[in-house]
């Protein structure tokens, strides 16, 4: 049986939808954020891997393939930003400052917490582009001298915790303004915190779909500069 299964070009893709789909069932079904599909998905497909002892690169032979629909998935976020392309501009100074700030806490708060647990420089430069897209995260790690596979799995770890509790601070917080709750999302947790802005509302994703590409952009530029502290 694992022969099979591990032979199988079309295991990974056909676990990781299983698994995704078994995440919106209950997401569907319990109505509640902790129920996030990512995060259910995520635990199924390490279950599996356990159970059956199949080791990742085989998972992956065929998983990988969804990884393709990523860059265009990402492109389409653009639709409901073109649509909201009016709001964008009579607020272009908040979103300015909203995205600067979310990119400079983001940074900041690495930095603090490097310091405060004695991280080393390699583990430091590893975990500064945790709040930005995969494709542009892994470059920047890479590029400073960090663990790629670490930084992808903070960028994970980032985007399913501020999609399960995005709901949760807004309410908090009282942030009831779209555009902000769209902006925080997607400077904070990049595509899965859009993901969440999307369930919230066109406003929120068409903002969220703006933060993710530009904060990374600026994230390019900054890390660079925060690397140096350390």
């Amino acid at each position: 049986m694992k022969a099979l299964l591990t032979d199988s070009v079309f295991f990974g893709a056909a676990l990781s939808l299983a698994a995704y789909e078994t995440g919106l069932l209950l997401k569907k079904k319990f109505k509640s954020a902790l129920f996030n599909p990512l995060l259910i998905g995520t635990v199924c497909i390490m279950a599996v891997l356990s159970l059956l002892k199949v080791e990742y690169k085989h998972y992956n032979e065929g998983a990988k393939y969804i990884s393709y629909l990523l860059t265009p998935a990402t492109v389409c976020l653009a639709v409901p930003l073109y649509r909201q392309i009016t709001l964008l501009k009579q607020n272009k100074k908040a979103v300015a400052g909203g995205i600067a700030a979310g990119v400079l806490t983001s940074l900041l708060s690495v930095f603090l917490l490097a310091k405060l647990f004695g991280l080393g420089h390699e583990q430091y430069v590893t975990l500064l582009p945790k709040s930005i897209t995969t494709a542009i995260g892994l470059g920047i790690a890479e590029e400073l001298g960090g663990i790629t596979t670490i930084t992808v799995a903070a960028i994970i770890v980032t985007g399913i915790l501020g999609n399960v509790i995005a709901e949760f601070v807004y309410r908090i917080f009282r942030i009831e303004e779209p555009v902000a709750r769209g902006l925080a999302l997607g400077a904070a947790s990049h595509a899965i915190g859009t993901a969440k802005a999307i369930e919230m509302g066109e406003i929120e994703g068409a903002m969220s779909s703006l933060a993710i590409a530009v904060a990374g952009l600026v994230t390019v530029f900054m890390a660079p500069l925060f690397a140096n502290l350390i």
